[in-house]
């Protein structure tokens, strides 16, 4: 796609978005990537778009991590077999949705997307072991949730985090706030994954996933003090983007059905 001053800044007020819900969020928060790629910045090809705006969540999330880290939320060693299992996954996932007719692979995205907003109107556990500790046990536990969610993140060109936080807790009882930070290393890792599978077939436009992560950055920043505001008012807001969400992805399948 050409470049013009009016794409370029959708492509940053995008990013924004995405990264400010990202960062409320968590898990879903980068779900609405693909869509404003392709229906407010401009992007024609749903595979272009997908390997796009997985790059640029790799990248945001990479960010948020750092943050997370800081502050001792994540748990490494879960974090890192539940990661390393699903970069497998995402590689074979992604390499499976290339091959897939673009309108076709929308239909699913926007499956997808409604499956993450119905997640999302759970109301989210808050408790768990805040002191949780890795055995092989876990392990056999997590590797295999880990290859699952990484090849779901792979085809569908998503962060999985909706996914990755409920499986980190399911396998070894940490705390949401754990979950949701270690997720993040997940994510970044599924995301690069199935973005240099996308690159290698020229699938990435990266001037724009460039303006997207600079976005990212300000509603990253914007999110995490937004995030403190909303602490009393966590599951009514996940609620109302979960309508967001659900209304989006109605608006995908018809355009995908549509053609």
């Amino acid at each position: 796609m050409d470049m013009t001053l009016v794409s370029m800044s959708l492509a940053v007020a995008s990013g924004a978005l995405v990264g400010l819900l990202l960062a409320l969020f968590g898990g879903g928060g980068s779900v609405l990537a693909t869509p404003l790629l392709l229906y407010v910045v401009g992007i024609r090809d749903p595979h272009i778009a997908i390997g796009t705006s997985a790059a640029a969540v790799a990248v945001n999330a990479l960010i948020n991590l750092a943050g997370h880290a800081r502050s001792g939320r994540v748990k490494w060693p879960c974090a890192l077999v539940f990661g390393a299992a699903g970069l497998l996954g995402s590689l074979a996932g992604s390499t499976i949705a290339k091959q897939i007719d673009g309108q076709r692979l929308l239909l699913f995205f926007a499956l997808a997307m409604a499956a993450i907003a119905l997640s999302m109107l759970r109301r989210p556990r808050n408790v768990g072991d805040p002191t949780v500790h890795i055995d092989w046990k876990l392990t056999l536990k997590l590797a295999p949730l880990g290859l699952l969610t990484g090849l779901a993140a792979g085809f569908f060109g998503i962060g999985g985090g909706f996914l990755i936080v409920p499986g980190l807790m399911a396998a070894t009882g940490m705390t949401l706030a754990n979950a949701a930070a270690s997720s993040l290393f997940s994510v970044a890792l599924f995301g690069a994954a199935t973005s240099a599978n996308y690159a290698a077939s020229g699938l990435v436009n990266w001037p724009v996933a460039g303006l997207f992560i600079l976005g990212g950055i300000v509603g990253g920043w914007l999110g995490l003090k937004g995030a403190r505001a909303l602490e009393s008012r966590a599951l009514l807001s996940r609620r109302l983007f979960a309508g967001l969400v659900l209304t989006v992805a109605a608006y995908v399948a018809w355009r995908a059905v549509s053609g």
